[in-house]
């Protein structure tokens, strides 16, 4: 809570004023009751006409002084709460970012979009009725009870009865019903996860007909978060009509009093008027600090599930100290008797993994699915951290990198193809951010895009939708590409990234990169023999561990591994 907290210290003068001003407009209200008394007990009594105007005069002012107090107030507190709610999810989507893919496969995508959406739009609610209501509503009930203690001792001793009776209902029901918001907004990150998954994978279930399953399956999640909304809103739901009964119990024992009172000459008509009156305030207020209390609630476990993420400390940490020189004879990438391991799994991902990597050299990386392929790639630009043993880069261990000056000198090609909405241009400079023109069409030549993109008849202003949506598969791979390629970056990470594009184009593709890359080393990851098969260097894995490293020629006669792959993709010729 103390890390949510300090989002407020921008804020504290408006933090300060939109409490005070409502402290102000609490103050006129609570002499509303007094000028009331005075125009029964006196003008009333009294016929006294130009009293009653000059006191209806005096409530009016009243009226519009409170009005003004509170609009006043209104803008101080939503500005602070729109300031605090915009503060807390920028650091929040900061804190991902800063996060490994350790800590994002753990904690879950939906999870995450739940906490800076819902969550944090809970807490923005709960800063701002906090700040309006905080002071102002138990200042009206206390102040109600002290005005009636100036009133009439003997009755002002029932709102001494009435005030703790309340206070027990209101914070008994909040105590129970903090737990259940936490469980709701935890169902609906459930509710979240089923609609991200079906819009995901829309097509596949389209494919295999399973659409009545999967509504089925949301159904039932949307109804478990219904049954647990409607149970917490039950127990909500008890206040205020308990609140009423109490307040309408002290008022029935307040007028019997007052009437006794009045018959006896010991307090005035008026004054059992404004005894009503401070009642009803009360009962107003504690109503809406019921309802703030609520909200509060709500907005506390939200800012607890908010606040365990950010207590997440990201797993990878970088070094401060910029690394100025390269070990000129050192591999370009080093892989010394590196294992991994995923958080939670019980075995190693990748175990036992040693070769070099020099410059200029292309490296092929193939095997079965599920054998390491991706995760060996994805330690080079530290995307995860070996268990133990070391990657190194220039001869330098990648923990030894700041995470720019080593992200720099790699362009990355994943594995899914992602683009952003945006024109080509706004996308290529995601690989750089000066890039000319030249420099794109450059690298959309290498990449085999520079034909689909002037066919488009747009260039370089050709927009693209979310996710590259009004693209084919092909087309955003080899944008992709070209996007990585544009940086001309000391190593290239080709993940898998031409398994849509066709044979032909395949070769083209490959064979560009090899004659105008001359000093980049260049990983590529694939499961076709062909695409690996003119690499300086392959490296075959299976089941996390290396079975054979050499050329093509070399692996095909000594690792049976290999072997079965390219027999199983080419004939024994071509294989050969």
């Amino acid at each position: 809570m103390k890390k949510l907290l300090k989002h407020l210290k921008n804020y504290k003068l408006e933090s300060i004023l939109g409490p005070l001003f409502k402290l102000l407009e609490a103050g006129f209200e609570l002499m509303v009751p007094l000028v009331m008394a005075q125009v029964i007990d006196v003008g009333i009594r009294r016929n006294d006409i130009p009293f009653i105007l000059k006191m209806g005069g005096l409530l009016v002012l009243l009226g519009i002084i409170g009005l003004v107090c509170s609009i006043t107030a209104q803008y101080f507190a939503a500005k602070a709460t729109v300031g605090v709610g915009a503060s807390l999810r920028n650091d929040l989507f900061a804190h991902i970012n800063r996060l490994s893919y350790r800590e994002i496969d753990t904690i879950g995508t939906a999870t995450l979009i739940t906490r800076i959406t819902s969550d944090a739009n809970q807490v923005q609610s709960g800063v701002n009725l906090f700040l309006r209501l905080f002071l102002r509503s138990p200042f009206v009930v206390f102040g109600a009870m002290i005005m009636a203690f100036t009133i009439n001792a003997r009755a002002a001793v029932i709102f001494a009865v009435v005030i703790p009776a309340l206070s027990a209902v209101v914070f008994g029901i909040m105590i129970i019903s903090m737990p259940l918001y936490k469980k709701v907004q935890k169902q609906l990150e459930e509710v979240l996860l089923a609609v991200r998954e079906n819009l995901a994978g829309v097509r596949v279930i389209r494919a295999f007909n399973r659409q009545d399953d999967e509504i089925q399956r949301f159904d039932q999640e949307n109804s478990l978060l219904v049954r647990l909304q409607v149970f917490v809103g039950k127990i909500s739901a008890l206040m205020n009509p308990m609140t009423y009964v109490i307040v309408n119990l002290g008022l029935i024992v307040l007028i019997q009093t007052g009437a006794v009172q009045v018959e006896s000459g010991i307090i005035t008509q008026g004054e059992v008027v404004a005894l009503v009156n401070y009642m009803s305030q009360i009962l107003i207020e504690l109503i809406k600090l019921a309802n703030l209390i609520i909200t509060v609630s709500k907005a506390l476990a939200c800012a607890n599930r908010i606040s365990a993420v950010i207590d997440v400390d990201p797993g990878i940490t970088e070094s401060v100290h910029v690394l100025t020189e390269e070990k000129p004879e050192a591999p370009k990438v080093e892989f010394d008797h590196m294992d991994f391991t995923y958080e939670g799994a019980k075995a190693p991902a990748l175990k036992g993994i040693s070769f070099q990597a020099m410059k200029g050299q292309t490296i092929g990386i193939i095997g079965g699915t599920g054998s390491g392929k991706s995760t060996l790639v994805n330690l080079i630009p530290r995307f995860y951290d070996a268990t133990t043993g070391s990657v190194k880069v220039g001869g330098n261990d990648v923990k030894n990198y700041p995470f720019k000056q080593l992200r720099e000198q790699i362009g990355v090609v994943p594995q899914k193809a992602v683009l952003f909405k945006g024109s080509i241009r706004e996308n290529m400079r995601w690989g750089k951010k000066d890039a000319t023109d030249e420099e794109m069409f450059r690298a959309l030549d290498i990449a085999q895009a520079r034909d689909f993109v002037e066919e488009k008849g747009e260039g370089l202003e050709l927009m693209i939708q979310a996710g590259g949506k009004n693209l084919s598969g092909g087309q955003r791979q080899r944008l992709t590409i070209a996007r990585a390629l544009v940086r001309n970056p000391q190593i290239l990470i080709m993940d898998d990234s031409a398994s849509a594009l066709d044979f032909a184009t395949d070769a083209r593709l490959r064979k560009a990169i090899r004659e105008s890359t001359e000093d980049m080393t260049v990983f590529l990851v694939s499961q076709r023999a062909s695409t690996i098969k003119n690499a300086d260097s392959i490296v075959v894995l299976e089941d996390g561990q290396m079975a054979g490293l050499g050329t093509h020629k070399e692996l095909f006669d000594s690792c049976e591994v290999y072997r079965e792959i390219c027999l199983s993709q080419l004939s024994e010729k071509e294989a050969q």
